[in-house]
């Protein structure tokens, strides 16, 4: 089997942020970055970002400045995160889903609160990767405010990445789940599969998976294969990996030789699966079914595969 390789970056990958983890753990810096008017706040409203330019197909994320923040009073309640520095300036993560209504809070210049999934991205923007960023951490922030052993509440630490129960001293970490995703083929033909919860009725894409424990990512490419087509797999093949912090997951792309043919769907997972080839991927409307959105890593394991056939 020929190695693919990835051809570009994916889409919210290549983040511009340094991290620098050290600050985490420095009250007094962090605590005068929060007050600094050059500080930039990345403000999440219930699961959604602040994007301008979405509508006329050239997207933007929009970062607030700490000046505005504190003009906006929007700085003043709900959780918060350091995210890390962008030239020079510290970049925060900002919860502001105590507010019923947004808009009233920041001006309509500024752009409008939208699903990371419905922007068009395309290709790979690093601005895309803060927002990502942003609204996994957020997620996790809001969703796990008590103790998972003792069931008591949490303290924040580690600006914001890090929550300890006040009673039993736990220490809980933001949530992230592997997910396996693998464009199976044999010959010049690749499967793929059709889920009811996928947004079109005519899209067909790769078949993907959680990795179980004590399982090796091979082993959770073929197990899910097998289970959900019925599909015997040989080698498996690294392609590249994408966050997807829809809510928290990052996906690991695979190729993975299939050694059999006939498939047999699990219903509880799929609709429908099928051998579709090259030709027909290239022009998926002239044959009736769609292909996974621009920037999922699915799209890209099959744009791949076609440039190599």
């Amino acid at each position: 089997m020929t190695l693919i390789l990835a051809s570009r970056p994916n889409v919210y990958s290549s983040s511009p942020l340094d991290r620098i983890a050290t600050r985490r753990e420095d009250p007094g810096w962090i605590a005068e970055k929060l007050a600094d008017p050059e500080s930039l706040f990345v403000p999440v409203w219930r699961a959604k970002n602040l994007v301008r330019g979405n509508g006329e197909g050239n997207p933007e994320a929009v970062y607030v400045s700490g000046e505005m923040a504190h003009t906006l009073r929007i700085q003043e309640d709900g959780p918060w995160a350091f995210l890390g520095i962008l030239e020079d300036r510290a970049v925060f993560a900002l919860d502001i889903s105590a507010a019923e209504d947004p808009v009233p809070l920041l001006p309509e210049t500024l752009g409008s609160f939208v699903d990371l999934r419905s922007v068009g991205w395309g290709v790979p923007r690093p601005e895309a990767s803060v927002l990502a960023h942003a609204r996994g951490l957020m997620h996790w922030r809001q969703r796990h405010k008590f103790c998972s052993v003792c069931g008591n509440p949490c303290e924040v630490k580690s600006s914001g990445h890090m929550l300890r129960c006040t009673v039993c001293e736990t220490q809980h970490f933001p949530r992230t789940d592997p997910a396996v995703i693998m464009l199976v083929h044999r010959g010049d033909r690749a499967l793929l599969g059709h889920s009811s919860r996928f947004p079109r009725a005519t899209m067909y894409s790769t078949l993907a998976g959680f990795v179980e424990p004590g399982e090796t990512l091979e082993e959770a490419v073929r197990r899910e294969v097998l289970e959900e087509s019925g599909i015997a797999v040989g080698d498996v093949h690294y392609h590249s990996s994408q966050p997807w912090p829809f809510p928290g997951n990052i996906m690991l792309g695979f190729y993975a030789e299939a050694l059999s043919e006939q498939i047999t769907i699990d219903p509880e997972e799929l609709k429908d699966a099928r051998w579709f080839s090259r030709d027909e991927m290239r022009q998926p409307d002239r044959h009736g079914f769609a292909l996974p959105r621009a920037d999922s890593i699915a799209r890209r394991l099959i744009e791949d595969w076609l440039a190599h056939g």
